[in-house]
């Protein structure tokens, strides 16, 4: 079995994994056990869809569960320390030398990466060409757009 890597997560993204499981252990996992129990009531369950669908609901939410739990077991809390330089944790603005055009993201663990709200996943391409280097610094970022890029204008 490989070895599982660290999970990165703000503290933000690691009460929302908390919530979730929460949720799903205390509120859904209910719901389906008693949906299992009302289905099983009519009878045969060769030819029973709401209990097929009820099992189905099970299996997805025991899954979920699972999944959680791994992933909370395997996280690691982001903490903002030191602003010197880029890491996971901190926002940067970054400007971007072809068009001058200024943008801030944060960088975050993949799973709460999100580019419509500019959280960006500490293994994309910006935030790996980046990751270490300081205010004033130019760094060439290989996309799948290709090569570009940016001066990083400050750093919190």
């Amino acid at each position: 079995m490989s070895e599982q890597k660290d999970l990165y997560l703000t503290e933000e993204g690691l009460n929302e994994l908390k919530k979730e499981l929460d949720e799903l252990k205390l509120v859904k996992r209910p719901e389906v056990i008693s949906a299992l129990k009302d289905a099983r009531a009519q009878g045969d369950l060769s030819e029973n869809a709401e209990y097929d669908a009820a099992r189905t609901e099970q299996a997805i939410v025991e899954s979920r569960i699972k999944e959680l739990e791994v992933m909370l077991d395997r996280a690691k809390v982001i903490t903002k320390v030191n602003t010197d330089k880029v890491s996971l944790g901190v926002n940067v603005t970054l400007e971007y030398i072809d068009d001058n055009e200024k943008e801030e993201y944060s960088i975050v663990g993949s799973k709460e990466a999100d580019p419509f709200t500019n959280k960006i996943s500490n293994e994309s391409p910006i935030a790996k060409a980046i990751l270490g280097r300081k205010v004033g610094d130019v760094v060439s970022v290989d996309s799948p757009n290709g090569k570009y890029e940016v001066k990083i204008i400050s750093i919190s």
